[in-house]
Order: structure tokens, then C-alpha cells, then sequence
């Protein structure tokens, strides 16, 4: 098992930039892959960005360019950068970690941009 706590969200005018922590509970090492996913108000939870075991990256389309996922293995966490932001990023934004193919979630942090 793991546990998950992210951290770093909060109210950013449009153009700034964030930095999204998460926490696991255990190391990541063996951890075949952790991401970040986001949901906007109404929405369904959609994929963001991943990062896998060997440490290839992978983007949703909307992001590419702006987010930036990584990861710091001597502190158990993995980071979501986030430039430029757009109102249209506004979302809660969950970690995700997936430990022999059973995926965990994070609580997760509210991202809101103002326009």
C-alpha cells in the first residue's frame, strides 16, 4: 500500500505559475508509475501527466509545454510544475500512484486561476 498527500494548490492569477508536491508514504522505488490526473467542477477526472519507473514522461496533449512532472526519489515525491496558467486549468488535482497494477489516490489540492 501507499499513501498519497499532495500539496501546493491554491488561487493564482492567469499566467503564474504553481508547483504541486506529492508525498507518498512509502518509497517510490517499485512504484511503476505515478501521475497527476485533474477535475474540474462537473467534469470527469482526466489524465494529466505520468511519470513511469524508469523515469519516461508522458503528457496529455492539452498540457505539453506548460506542466512539467518529476520526481525527487530520496524524498518519496513527485512534482507537477505548472506554467502559464489558464482559467481553464481550474481543478482539484489528484496524485495517483499505481503499486502492482493497483492505482491509489491522493486527496487532492484545489487549483483555481482567475482571469
Amino acid at each position: 500500500q501507499v499513501q498519497l498527500v499532495e500539496s501546493g494548490g491554491g488561487l493564482v492569477p492567469a499566467g503564474g505559475s504553481l508547483r504541486l508536491s506529492c508525498a507518498a508514504s512509502r518509497s517510490i522505488f517499485g512504484i511503476n508509475t505515478m501521475g497527476w490526473y485533474r477535475q474540474a467542477p462537473g467534469k470527469q477526472r482526466d489524465f494529466v501527466a505520468s511519470i513511469i519507473s524508469g523515469g519516461t514522461t508522458i503528457y496529455a496533449d492539452s498540457v505539453k509545454g506548460r506542466f512539467t512532472i518529476s520526481r525527487d526519489t530520496a524524498k518519496n515525491t513527485v512534482y507537477l510544475q505548472i506554467d502559464n496558467l489558464k482559467p481553464e486549468d481550474t481543478a482539484v488535482y489528484y496524485c495517483n500512484a499505481r503499486l502492482r497494477n493497483i492505482p491509489y489516490w491522493g486527496q487532492g489540492t484545489q487549483v483555481t486561476v482567475s482571469s
